[in-house]
């Protein structure tokens, strides 16, 4: 399902503990680096998946190069990638033995067919939206 009422993000954001990072940065200033630091710092395991960072410590834990080197299941899938590539990244993820319940595409990021490989299989996705502001507007 397309998640977007407060009453869904809350509950993402709450039931949820665990994240990978599609994207991940190590620039203080990139939002892929402090949106997750920010959310490790409120409770979150996160994860970062980038080949040029796999192997090197990322927010407490080593990187990945890739979903499928992830060392466990993850609650969420947080993507910073452009919209042109959510429906690879949308098979990847398909492609993993294990389901994350949701699939977050960061602000300024949306692809409705993405989407739509996720939800059909049962994986809610939120769209152009930033975990960040909306854990501080909705629980902070």
């Amino acid at each position: 399902m397309l998640l977007s009422t407060d009453s869904e993000l809350r509950r993402i954001l709450t039931e949820s503990r665990t994240g990978a990072v599609l994207g991940a940065k190590v620039d203080a200033w990139e939002a892929a680096f402090y949106v997750p630091k920010y959310m490790g710092e409120h409770g979150w395991s996160m994860i970062g998946v980038n080949p040029k960072l796999a192997g090197q410590a990322w927010l407490g834990s080593p990187a990945v190069a890739a979903l499928a080197e992830l060392p466990a299941p993850v609650d969420l899938i947080e993507v910073f990638r452009r919209s042109a590539a959510l429906v690879p990244i949308a098979q990847e993820i398909l492609a993993l033995p294990w389901r994350p319940k949701v699939v977050w595409f960061q602000l300024g990021i949306a692809n409705d067919e993405a989407a739509a490989l996720l939800t059909n299989v049962g994986i809610d996705v939120v769209q152009d939206r930033c975990m960040m502001p909306e854990h501080r507007r909705l629980l902070g």
